[in-house]
């Protein structure tokens, strides 16, 4: 089963020392979440083949710094990189990003897609407490591609829409608008930010019906645009 752990944010500069160190404490955390779908990991080129790289400090200070040395490249719209994970037959796990810059329209952006055989237990709400906690997004959602559709389909979400899927994290300020009887489970998170278990999988019309009370209590807000902060 594919599903995807996702967080965003808006604009938030930062040095390659600290976005290499956000990748480490990623990738560390993600093996020990999941270590069937994380032995090795390569990255994902625009041009040119897949190449090793090791989950340390010095190793994706050097991805950082090459994807910031790229033709094209603006510390405005953000550092990009790619990574994936094999081990375990059957798993896989790839792990994109932007992160670093400046964006006034375009969020910031962090990612974990995780194959995993089906039936196989997946901590789906541990991994998004990790980049809740590594990358402090604005909001991050656990989805997969019938919590996607349903939420264009039926309640009108595009794509970078404030949402949660059936897992969600809200930072501070969202968490604050929360309204009471809301058909989730919340946990506080270090920081404030406020992890919510809203469904199982396959119960897109709970997702739906969530989403919907988050978004009329203004939880779901969208960052005023042009952007002026990374969180709301």
């Amino acid at each position: 089963m594919r599903r995807v752990v996702r967080g965003f944010w808006g604009p938030r500069p930062e040095p390659a020392e600290a976005l290499a160190d956000r990748w480490r404490r990623t990738l560390d955390g993600l093996t020990g979440l999941v270590p069937e779908a994380a032995d090795a990991w390569s990255q994902v080129h625009a041009d040119g083949p897949a190449t090793a790289i090791t989950a340390d400090g010095d190793a994706l200070l050097g991805a950082v710094r090459a994807a910031q040395g790229a033709d094209g490249w603006s510390d405005l719209t953000g550092t990009g990189l790619r990574l994936v994970g094999t081990g375990t037959p059957g798993w896989e796990a790839e792990v994109s990003g932007v992160a670093g810059g400046a964006p006034e329209f375009l969020l910031q952006s962090i990612a974990v897609v995780l194959h995993a055989p089906d039936g196989a237990p997946v901590p789906e709400e541990d991994l998004l407490a990790l980049l809740a906690r590594v990358w402090e997004p604005d909001f991050g959602d656990v989805s997969d591609d019938d919590v996607l559709d349903a939420l264009e389909d039926e309640a009108g979400f595009s794509v970078e829409d404030p949402a949660v899927g059936r897992a969600g994290y809200l930072s501070p300020a969202r968490a604050a608008l929360v309204p009471d009887g809301l058909e989730a489970v919340g946990q506080e998170l270090p920081g404030g930010g406020l992890l919510l278990s809203v469904a199982a999988p396959g119960d897109t019309a709970t997702v739906v019906r969530v989403c919907e009370r988050l978004r009329e209590a203004g939880a779901l807000a969208p960052l005023p645009r042009p952007m002026d902060r990374a969180v709301l």
